[in-house]
C-alpha cells in the first residue's frame, strides 16, 4: 500500500512503478488517440507503458533477488534498476525521452531520495531530457517536464517529499493543458501533447507513491478532437512530417561517449526526432530517417548496435513485400519443447523463459513477424493478460486484426491450437478456439521454496505442490505421488482428454505411470504426452 514518507526508498519506487504501470495501461489508448506530433502514428500511450513495463519489471528483479534474505534492495538499487529498465526497453520518441528522465533522477536519487533530492531529481531531469533531444520543440513533454521542475523548486524550502511531488504534478498539469497553444499542430488538433499526457500520468503515480493519496484527475480531452490522420495531412513545416520521413529507427549501442557525439552529428544530418539517451557505455537511439541502413551503419561505426527496430510509417509505401497469409496463430510457450510442437503446427511461438515473462514488445514483434492480415494471440499466463492486451492493441494500430484469447495456461494453448481451422470464418475460428481453451481444466506441479500458507494447509520447503487452476490443491512429498493425485481432483468432475507436459528432467517412466493410473481408473479417457524441454514446472497437466 501507498503510504506517506519524507524519503522515497526502494519499497516507494517499486510502488511508483507499479502504479504508473496501471495509470498508462488505462489512459494508454486515450494517449494513442491525441498522438498527433512528431508523427500521427498513434502509439505515443503504447510506447509510454513498454517503457515503463520494462522498467518496473527490471526494479521487480532487484526485489526478487532479495527475496531469500531479510533485507529489501536500497533506493540507490531500486532507481538505478528503473532507469536501466526504462533505458533497455524504451520505445519510441515519447519513450525514449521519458527514459532519459527517469535516468536524470536516477543519478540524483540514488545519493539520496529526501525532498530537497527530489526537487534536484526533477530538476536534473529535466534538463537531461532536452540536452538528449536534438532539436528541442515546446509544447511537448520536455516544456511540461521543465514546468514540473520549476514548480518543485518554488516549493522546496522547507517541504516534505509529498509536497515537492505534488507540486511538480500540479506544475506538469497546467503545463500541459498549454500545450495547445505552444504547437500549432495541437492546437489545430484540439489536444494536449500525448507525450506531456503520459508525463502527467506518471508524475500523479509518484504522488500516490509518496503521499498515500492519488491526486486530482489530469487532463480531460474534448468530446471529438479532430482525427490524427486528419491533422497529419494539414501539418505545416515544422509542426510534424507530412512528407516526412519514412522510417523510425530504434536500437540499443555499446559505445564510448565521444563515438556516441559524433553519431549525433551524423544522425542528425540523415533526418530528425533525434532522441540519444543513456550513458556509462550504453545509449538507446531513436531516429526518424528515410536511409534506415545509414541509421544503422552509423550506429555500427559509433560501436554495437542491437535490438535493432525498424518501423516504416507508411507500411503501403513498401515494395516487393510478400503478400501477407490471411491468418496465424501466435503462441507464448513456456519450454522449447512446446514450442518446436507449435512450430510444427503453423504457430508463430514466443519462448517464456523460467522467470523472465515477455514483454509487450516482444508479442508486437512475434505479432508481425507472423505476417498475417488476421492473428489469434494465445499468452498462455494469466499475469500476461495487461501485457498481451498491449500488443494486440498495438498491432491493432497498425492494421493488424487481432483476437486475444484469455488462455491461462500452456495446456490451453494447446486444446485452442488443435481445433484452428484458418479456412473457416475469423469469428468462427476465434469462438471455437476460445471454447476449447475454456473446457480445459489445467494444473501444473511446482516445488516449495519455502514454508508458507497455501489453500491447502501448510507446506514446507522441497515440498510438491499441485496447483489446479492457479490454486495449491495438493501437498505431497513426491511428483508421482502428487501428480496422481492432482489427476484424481481433476477428473473427478469428469474429462475425455488428459494431456501431460514433462518438463527437462523428467523421466519418461513418470508419463508412463500416469497414463496407466489414468486408464485403470478411468474408462474412456484418453491422454497424450509431450515434451516441453526446459519449462518451470517439472509437470503440466490438462484435461478437456
Amino acid at each position: 500500500m501507498p503510504q506517506t514518507a519524507d524519503d522515497l526508498d526502494a519499497v516507494a519506487v517499486r510502488t511508483w512503478c507499479s502504479l504508473a504501470l496501471d495509470a498508462l495501461g488505462r489512459e494508454r489508448e486515450a494517449i494513442d488517440a491525441i498522438n498527433v506530433y512528431p508523427v500521427a502514428d498513434g502509439d505515443t500511450g503504447t510506447n509510454l507503458y513498454l517503457t515503463v513495463e520494462s522498467a518496473a519489471a527490471a526494479v521487480e528483479a532487484v526485489f526478487a533477488a532479495h527475496e531469500t534474505g531479510t533485507s529489501v534492495p536500497s533506493t540507490a538499487d531500486a532507481v538505478r534498476a528503473m532507469a536501466h529498465g526504462a533505458l533497455i526497453g524504451a520505445r519510441g520518441n515519447s519513450g525514449t525521452i521519458l527514459a532519459q528522465l527517469l535516468r536524470g533522477m536516477a543519478e540524483v536519487l540514488a545519493e539520496g531520495a529526501g525532498a530537497g533530492r527530489l526537487c534536484l531529481a526533477l530538476t536534473g531531469a529535466a534538463a537531461s531530457a532536452r540536452e538528449a533531444v536534438a532539436h528541442p520543440v515546446e509544447g511537448t513533454v520536455l516544456t511540461v517536464a521543465a514546468a514540473a521542475a520549476a514548480a518543485a523548486e518554488r516549493v522546496a524550502d522547507g517541504a516534505g517529499a509529498p509536497a515537492v511531488v505534488r507540486a511538480a504534478y500540479e506544475g506538469a498539469r497546467t503545463a500541459l493543458e498549454a500545450t495547445p497553444g505552444q504547437l500549432a499542430v495541437l492546437g489545430r488538433a484540439g489536444v494536449v501533447d500525448a507525450g506531456g499526457r503520459g508525463l502527467v500520468a506518471v508524475l500523479g503515480a509518484l504522488v500516490e507513491a509518496v503521499s498515500g493519496r492519488a491526486p486530482e484527475p489530469a487532463y480531460q480531452p474534448p468530446a471529438a478532437p479532430a482525427p490524427a490522420a486528419a491533422v497529419a495531412g494539414d501539418c505545416s513545416a515544422g509542426d510534424g512530417p507530412q512528407d516526412g520521413p519514412a522510417f523510425e529507427v530504434i536500437y540499443l549501442l555499446e559505445a564510448g561517449d565521444q563515438a556516441v557525439e559524433r553519431l549525433r552529428a551524423r544522425l542528425d544530418a540523415l533526418g530528425d526526432s533525434l532522441v540519444v539517451v543513456g550513458g556509462d557505455g550504453l545509449w538507446n537511439v531513436h531516429v526518424h530517417v528515410d536511409d534506415a541502413g545509414a541509421a544503422v551503419e552509423a550506429g555500427v561505426e559509433a560501436g554495437r548496435p542491437y535490438r535493432i527496430r525498424i518501423t516504416h510509417f507508411a507500411a503501403d509505401r513498401l515494395h516487393a513485400r510478400p503478400e501477407p497469409a490471411q491468418r496465424a496463430v501466435v503462441v507464448v510457450v513456456p519450454g522449447d519443447g512446446l514450442g518446436g510442437l507449435c512450430a510444427e503446427a503453423g504457430a508463430t511461438t514466443v519462448l517464456a523463459r523460467p522467470g523472465e515473462p515477455p514483454a509487450s514488445g516482444e508479442l508486437v514483434d512475434a505479432i508481425r513477424r507472423a505476417h498475417a492480415r488476421e492473428v489469434v494471440l494465445l499468452p498462455n499466463d494469466g499475469d500476461l493478460r495487461h501485457t498481451a492486451a498491449a500488443a494486440a492493441e498495438q498491432a491493432r494500430a497498425q492494421g493488424i486484426r487481432v483476437a486475444l484469447i484469455p488462455t491461462r495456461a500452456a495446456v490451453q494453448g494447446i486444446a485452442a491450437l488443435a481445433v484452428h481451422e484458418p479456412d473457416r470464418s475469423f469469428d468462427e475460428d476465434v469462438v471455437a478456439m476460445t471454447a476449447a481453451a475454456g473446457a480445459t481444466r489445467y494444473a501444473e506441479l511446482a516445488v516449495a521454496e519455502r514454508q508458507s500458507w497455501t489453500m491447502a494447509g501448510i507446506c514446507q520447503a522441497g515440498d510438491i505442490l499441485g496447483l489446479i487452476d492457479g490454486d495449491v490443491a495438493v501437498i505431497g512429498e513426491d511428483v508421482p505421488g502428487t501428480a496422481r493425485k492432482v489427476l484424481d481432483r481433476m477428473l473427478a468432475a469428469g474429462g475425455e482428454l488428459v494431456t501431460l507436459v514433462l518438463g527437462e528432467d523428467v523421466p519418461d517412466t513418470l508419463a508412463d505411470m500416469l497414463e496407466e493410473h489414468v486408464r485403470e481408473g478411468y474408462l474412456a479417457v484418453d491422454t497424450v504426452v509431450y515434451r516441453g524441454g526446459h519449462q518451470c514446472a517439472p509437470l503440466l497437466i490438462g484435461v478437456e
